[in-house]
C-alpha cells in the first residue's frame, strides 16, 4: 500500500513499519508525532516521523542511525525510552515510549509560577536526565517546557515523574552548532545558549543554560529574556544580563539570583560543570524560601473521567506525501 494513504483522514489508521497510527500528538517543522499501536507487541507508542528531505541526505541518515543507537542505549528513568528507529517507505521514524500525562508547557500556562519545591523536584529530574545524556556525549539542544513530560508520581513525596523527550537527533545531525547549512536556526529561541547563536561548538553546558531558562520560567512564569523582536531576543541571550528572579518572586531569597546568573553565563566555562551542580546550588540558595500554599496539580481540574474527545482529523503536512 502507498504511504501515506490518499484519504481525508490522512495517516490515521495507516500501518507504518508495523505500527498502526491512531491519532496525532503534535507537529513541528521537522517532524510529526503520532500515537500508534505496535502491532507486534500490542503496546501503545509515540511514533515520530521525520520530513522526507532529511531522508534524502545520506550524511544525515548515517548520523541519524548512529545517534538513534546512542539515545536508545541511555537507560535512565527520566528519559523517554527509544524502542526503535529506522526507515519505512522513504520516511525516517522513531518509536518511543508513550507517556500518559501533560507537558510542562501546559502546566505553567495553567498554573503560572510554580512553588519552589515543585520547581526543584522537576529541575532535579531534568538535570539527572541531561547529565546522563552528556556522559554519553549526546547534547539535547532543545530543552524547553514542551519537551518535558509530567506523569503521575509514586507517592505524595514524589507527586510527579518527569520525562525528557525529543532528543536532538535530527538537530545534532544537521550541524555542530544550532544552524542548518541554509542558515536556518534549529531550536527554540527563548532557551537557546549564546554559543549556539554565535555558531560556536556546543556541549552539555549549552543544555545547562537552557535548563536554567526553563527553571526561571517555572519560578517566574516566563523565560528570563522577553523581547518583542526575535533579533532583540538573540541579542539579549548573547549580551544582556539576566533579570533578578527575586525581584519577580519576593518569596525567593536573593541568593538564588547569583545561582541563576552563573547558570546563565554568556561563556560556557563560567557556568556550572553539570546540571545537577546547578540544581544543588539552587536548592541550597532557596532553602529559606517562604512556602507558598498552592500546590500545582498535574491533572486539569476541569477534566472528568470521561474519555477525551478524539483529535480533529487533519490532512498530513505537505512534506508527508509520497517521496519521489
Amino acid at each position: 500500500m502507498s504511504w501515506p494513504p490518499r484519504s481525508p483522514s490522512g495517516l490515521i489508521g495507516a500501518e507504518i513499519a508495523g505500527y498502526k497510527v491512531q491519532r496525532e500528538l503534535g507537529r513541528g517543522g521537522m517532524a510529526v508525532v503520532y500515537q500508534a499501536k505496535d502491532l507486534r507487541l500490542g503496546r501503545t507508542v509515540a511514533l515520530k516521523l521525520l520530513a522526507p528531505e532529511y531522508t534524502r541526505n545520506d550524511a544525515f541518515r548515517r548520523r541519524f542511525a548512529q545517534e538513534s543507537r546512542v539515545a536508545a542505549a541511555i537507560d535512565h528513568p527520566n528519559i523517554v525510552p527509544v524502542f526503535e528507529a529506522g526507515e519505512a517507505d522513504g520516511i525516517l521514524y522513531i518509536a518511543m515510549c508513550f507517556v500518559e500525562g501533560r507537558d510542562l508547557r501546559a502546566l505553567i500556562d495553567r498554573e503560572g509560577p510554580l512553588p519552589v519545591p515543585a520547581a526543584l523536584r522537576i529541575a532535579a529530574q531534568l538535570a539527572s536526565a541531561l547529565d546522563a545524556a552528556h556522559a554519553r556525549e549526546l547534547v539535547h539542544r532543545d530543552v524547553k517546557p514542551g519537551n518535558v513530560l509530567l506523569a503521575k508520581g509514586v507517592d505524595s513525596d514524589h507527586p510527579e515523574h518527569v520525562y525528557l523527550t525529543d532528543f536532538g537527533l535530527a538537530k545534532k545531525s544537521l550541524s555542530l552548532t544550532g544552524f542548518t547549512t541554509a542558515g536556518e536556526f534549529v531550536g527554540t529561541l527563548d532557551y537557546v545558549a549564546p554559543e549556539r547563536i554565535a555558531g560556536r561548538p556546543v556541549d552539555g553546558r549549552s543544555d545547562l543554560y537552557s535548563l536554567a531558562c526553563v527553571v526561571h520560567e517555572m519560578l517566574a512564569g516566563a523565560p528570563p529574556f522577553r523581547r518583542e523582536d526575535q533579533l532583540e531576543l538573540l541579542w539579549a541571550h548573547q549580551y544582556d544580563p539576566p533579570p533578578a528572579l527575586s525581584a519577580e518572586r519576593p518569596d525567593i531569597p536573593a541568593a538564588a539570583d547569583e545561582v541563576l546568573k552563573r547558570a546563565l553565563a554568556k561563556t560556557a566555562d563560567d557556568r556550572y560543570d553539570t546540571c545537577l551542580d546547578f540544581v544543588a546550588a539552587l536548592r541550597s540558595a532557596t532553602a529559606d524560601a517562604r512556602p507558598r500554599r498552592r500546590t500545582p496539580t498535574l491533572v486539569d481540574p476541569r477534566a472528568t473521567d470521561a474519555p477525551a474527545a478524539p483529535s480533529p482529523v487533519t490532512d498530513p503536512p505537505f512534506w508527508a506525501g509520497p517521496v519521489l
